[in-house]
C-alpha cells in the first residue's frame, strides 16, 4: 500500500512508522476534539504520519448492558468534523455491510474487527467502497492465513489495504504477540501493530475486558524493532472512565514521551 493514498496524511517522507491512534470509541465531541488536537500536535512535532482513530459503535461488546455508542450518524459526523478541523485522516470499524457505505461518506479508512475479519461479504463491502482497508487479524488466525483476507481486498481490484496484527489467543483470558508473525505478514501487505489490544485479557467474571496497559512501551518498542510499518494505540485523557476499553488504553499524557521513544528506536533500525 502507498501511504499516500490515504486522503489528508502528512510527514509520509519522514522514514517514520505511521500512527492510527484516538479513542476506542467516541463519546461526545469535546473528547473527540481534545484528544486529536494533543494527537495532531505531538505526531506533527514528530514527523510521524497520523490517522485519527474512532469507532463510531462498538458492536462486539461483552455485555448487553455494556456501551455501544452515541448514535451512528452523530458519530460519524464527529470523525468527519475532527479530518476538517485538523486536516488529518480518520479511521473507523464496520461491522456490517451496510455500514462500508455509510462510514466511507465520512472517514478514510475503514477497519474490520478482528472477529470479522474471515466475513467474506463484509471485506468485499469495504473494499468495493475503493477506501483503503484494515484488516485486523483474528485472534484464533495464523498470520500465514492472512494472505487470504488481503486476497479478498485485492480481487475487489483494491490495493489500499493494511493488515492489523492484535495478538492471539493465549489460553482463554490472555493474548500474546507473536513477533515472527510481523515479517511474515508484511509479505502480502502493509503491515501495523495493534499495541493496545494486544495487551487484552478478554472474557473476565465480571463481563469487562481486563488489560495490561503497563506493558504498551515493552510491545511498542518490540514492534518498531522488528520492523512493522505502523503501529495502532487506543488512548484517552480518562482511561479509567472511558466508556469501552479503558482498562487496555495508554493514557494520552504519556503518548508523547512513547512516540520520542519509538521515533529513536526506528531511527535506529533504518540504519541497518
Amino acid at each position: 500500500m502507498n501511504l499516500n493514498n490515504i486522503p489528508q496524511i502528512k510527514h509520509t517522507d519522514s522514514g517514520n512508522f505511521f500512527v492510527l491512534a484516538g479513542p476506542c470509541a467516541i463519546e461526545g465531541e469535546e473528547m473527540a476534539m481534545q484528544i486529536a488536537e494533543k494527537l495532531v500536535k505531538i505526531t506533527d512535532d514528530l514527523k510521524i504520519p497520523y490517522v485519527f482513530k474512532g469507532s463510531f459503535k462498538k458492536a462486539n461488546r461483552s455485555r448487553v448492558d455494556s456501551f455501544t455508542g452515541i448514535g451512528d450518524e452523530k458519530a460519524l459526523k464527529i470523525l468527519n468534523k475532527v479530518s476538517k478541523e485538523f486536516g488529518i485522516p480518520t479511521v473507523t470499524d464496520i461491522h456490517t455491510n451496510e455500514d462500508a457505505a455509510m462510514a466511507a461518506e465520512y472517514v478514510d479508512v475503514l477497519q474490520i474487527p478482528a472477529f470479522l475479519v474471515r466475513q467474506t461479504d463484509l471485506v468485499v463491502a469495504a473494499a468495493n467502497t475503493g477506501k483503503t482497508v484494515n484488516l485486523k487479524k483474528g485472534q484464533f488466525m495464523s498470520p500465514e492465513s492472512m494472505k487470504h483476507a488481503a486476497q479478498k481486498v485485492l480481487d475487489c481490484n483494491n490495493e489500499n489495504f493494511m493488515i492489523t496484527d492484535r495478538g492471539t489467543m493465549f489460553g482463554y483470558q490472555d493474548m500474546i504477540v507473536d513477533f515472527r508473525g510481523i515479517p511474515t505478514m508484511k509479505q502480502f501487505g502493509t503491515t501495523v501493530l495493534d499495541v493496545t489490544h494486544s495487551l487484552q485479557q478478554p472474557n473476565q467474571t465480571s463481563g469487562v475486558t481486563g488489560g495490561r496497559p503497563d506493558m504498551i512501551e515493552t510491545i511498542a518498542k518490540a514492534g518498531i524493532a522488528v520492523g512493522v510499518d505502523g503501529i495502532f494505540i487506543e488512548t484517552h485523557f480518562d482511561p479509567a472512565n472511558a466508556k469501552s476499553d479503558g482498562a487496555n488504553m495508554l493514557h494520552l499524557d504519556y503518548f508523547e514521551g512513547l512516540m520520542k521513544k519509538l521515533v529513536a528506536i526506528r531511527k535506529t533500525v533504518n540504519q541497518f
